[in-house]
């Protein structure tokens, strides 16, 4: 590995994770004063397609884009990116993702498949900056509960930060009709998600078990020993399904050797043929169950790994939002109390929508 490089490559990625779009990552470089990489290869005594930049610290937001993009950076080895219409032409055409030829971990990763999967995540959910310059760690991840569209993002050089606020692109854009206006101040919408957040930090942390069983994860025993007989269950399955082929073979031999009358083969074939059918749902139930098992058990072991990481949360940062949260969904306020309430979901990376009255059962000692 190149060190040096992969230095650039990990603060790119960090930055990208604190929110940071292409266009503010190269200004961001090029105040750093880090090279870029066709001067970097230059210096190196690489040759490179690029002329060289009178300023070597010239970042193009176009470079930035395509290191976010490359999943080489994970350890793999991608071939056919690029090809040519023939050994004639010097026109170099690019293949669709779909025909590439990836060949997984085959040298030292510098980004982990996590944070490259959040970074992917990001890149689709693209965030403008406002024309004041400010930015939200929740911009694209907030939605209306109602229509599912996202929440703008609005502020100006003369709000104070508690005036900054979100609101439904759907009604703004459309009109109340067709939605009713969902609007929260920023600054609300992160002390409702930090809340939850300790929360379920907490809940985690204190009781881990119990966070399982309410996730419907087996224990770790138990799961394995399911497992390994759905798996043994599978196997017999199959195995059934391979003799039965066997049998078809050798009664339509008897059937036209004579062996074998035609009623009486046809009442084996009809009942071999009924077996296999149900054999084969057996099949595709047992894989699915077995498929969504695993799944369910790595998915609450990886976000039980990632509670750990904020066991001392103080504050909320654009990372720890893409870390944790896929989106937040905000409802129409409630004033029928006399007072103005709102209810904002919280969907987390791996395991959704978790509500604030599992959680706070959970730790009261709660498990069913």
């Amino acid at each position: 590995m190149d060190e040096e490089a992969a230095e650039v490559v990990k603060q790119i990625f960090s930055l990208c994770l604190d929110g940071y779009g292409p266009s503010q990552i190269a200004r961001i470089l090029k105040a750093d004063k880090v090279i870029t990489p066709t001067v970097y290869y230059q210096r190196m005594g690489k040759a490179t397609r690029s002329p060289l930049s009178d300023n070597p610290y010239n970042w193009d937001q176009k470079s930035v884009a395509g290191i976010l993009e490359r999943p080489e950076y994970q350890g793999h080895t991608v071939n056919f990116k690029t090809y040519k219409q023939s050994y004639k032409s010097k026109k170099t055409c690019y293949n669709p993702e779909e025909n590439w030829l990836v060949f997984e971990n085959t040298y030292e990763a510098i980004i982990d498949a996590d944070t490259w999967a959040q970074v992917q995540e990001l890149r689709k959910n693209k965030r403008r900056p406002t024309r004041t310059g400010k930015t939200n760690m929740f911009s694209g991840i907030v939605r209306c509960a109602d229509c599912g569209e996202k929440l703008y993002y609005c502020t100006s050089k003369n709000f104070e930060a508690r005036q900054d606020h979100f609101v439904c692109s759907t009604s703004r854009l459309k009109g109340k009709e067709v939605c009713p206006t969902h609007f929260i101040r920023a600054v609300v919408l992160e002390q409702g998600v930090l809340v939850h957040m300790r929360l379920l930090i907490a809940c985690v942390a204190n009781h881990e078990e119990q966070f399982r069983k309410a996730m419907g994860a087996k224990q770790k025993a138990e799961a394995k020993k399911e497992l390994a007989a759905k798996r043994r269950q599978l196997t017999q399955a199959e195995r059934r399904v391979e003799e039965l082929d066997r049998l078809f073979k050798r009664i339509y031999k008897d059937n036209a050797n004579g062996k074998l009358s035609d009623s009486r083969f046809q009442m084996l074939s009809d009942d071999y043929e009924q077996e296999q059918e149900e054999l084969r749902e057996k099949l595709l139930q047992l894989n699915e169950d077995i498929t969504q098992q695993e799944e369910q058990a790595e998915n609450i072991d990886r976000f039980i790994g990632k509670v750990r990481k904020y066991l001392d949360l103080d504050d909320l940062t654009p990372a720890i939002v893409n870390d944790m949260v896929k989106a937040v969904y905000v409802h129409a306020p409630d004033k029928s109390s006399g007072h103005r309430e709102q209810r904002i979901d919280i969907s987390y990376d791996l395991v959704g929508i978790l509500p604030a009255s599992l959680l706070n059962g959970l730790s009261n000692g709660e498990t069913a």
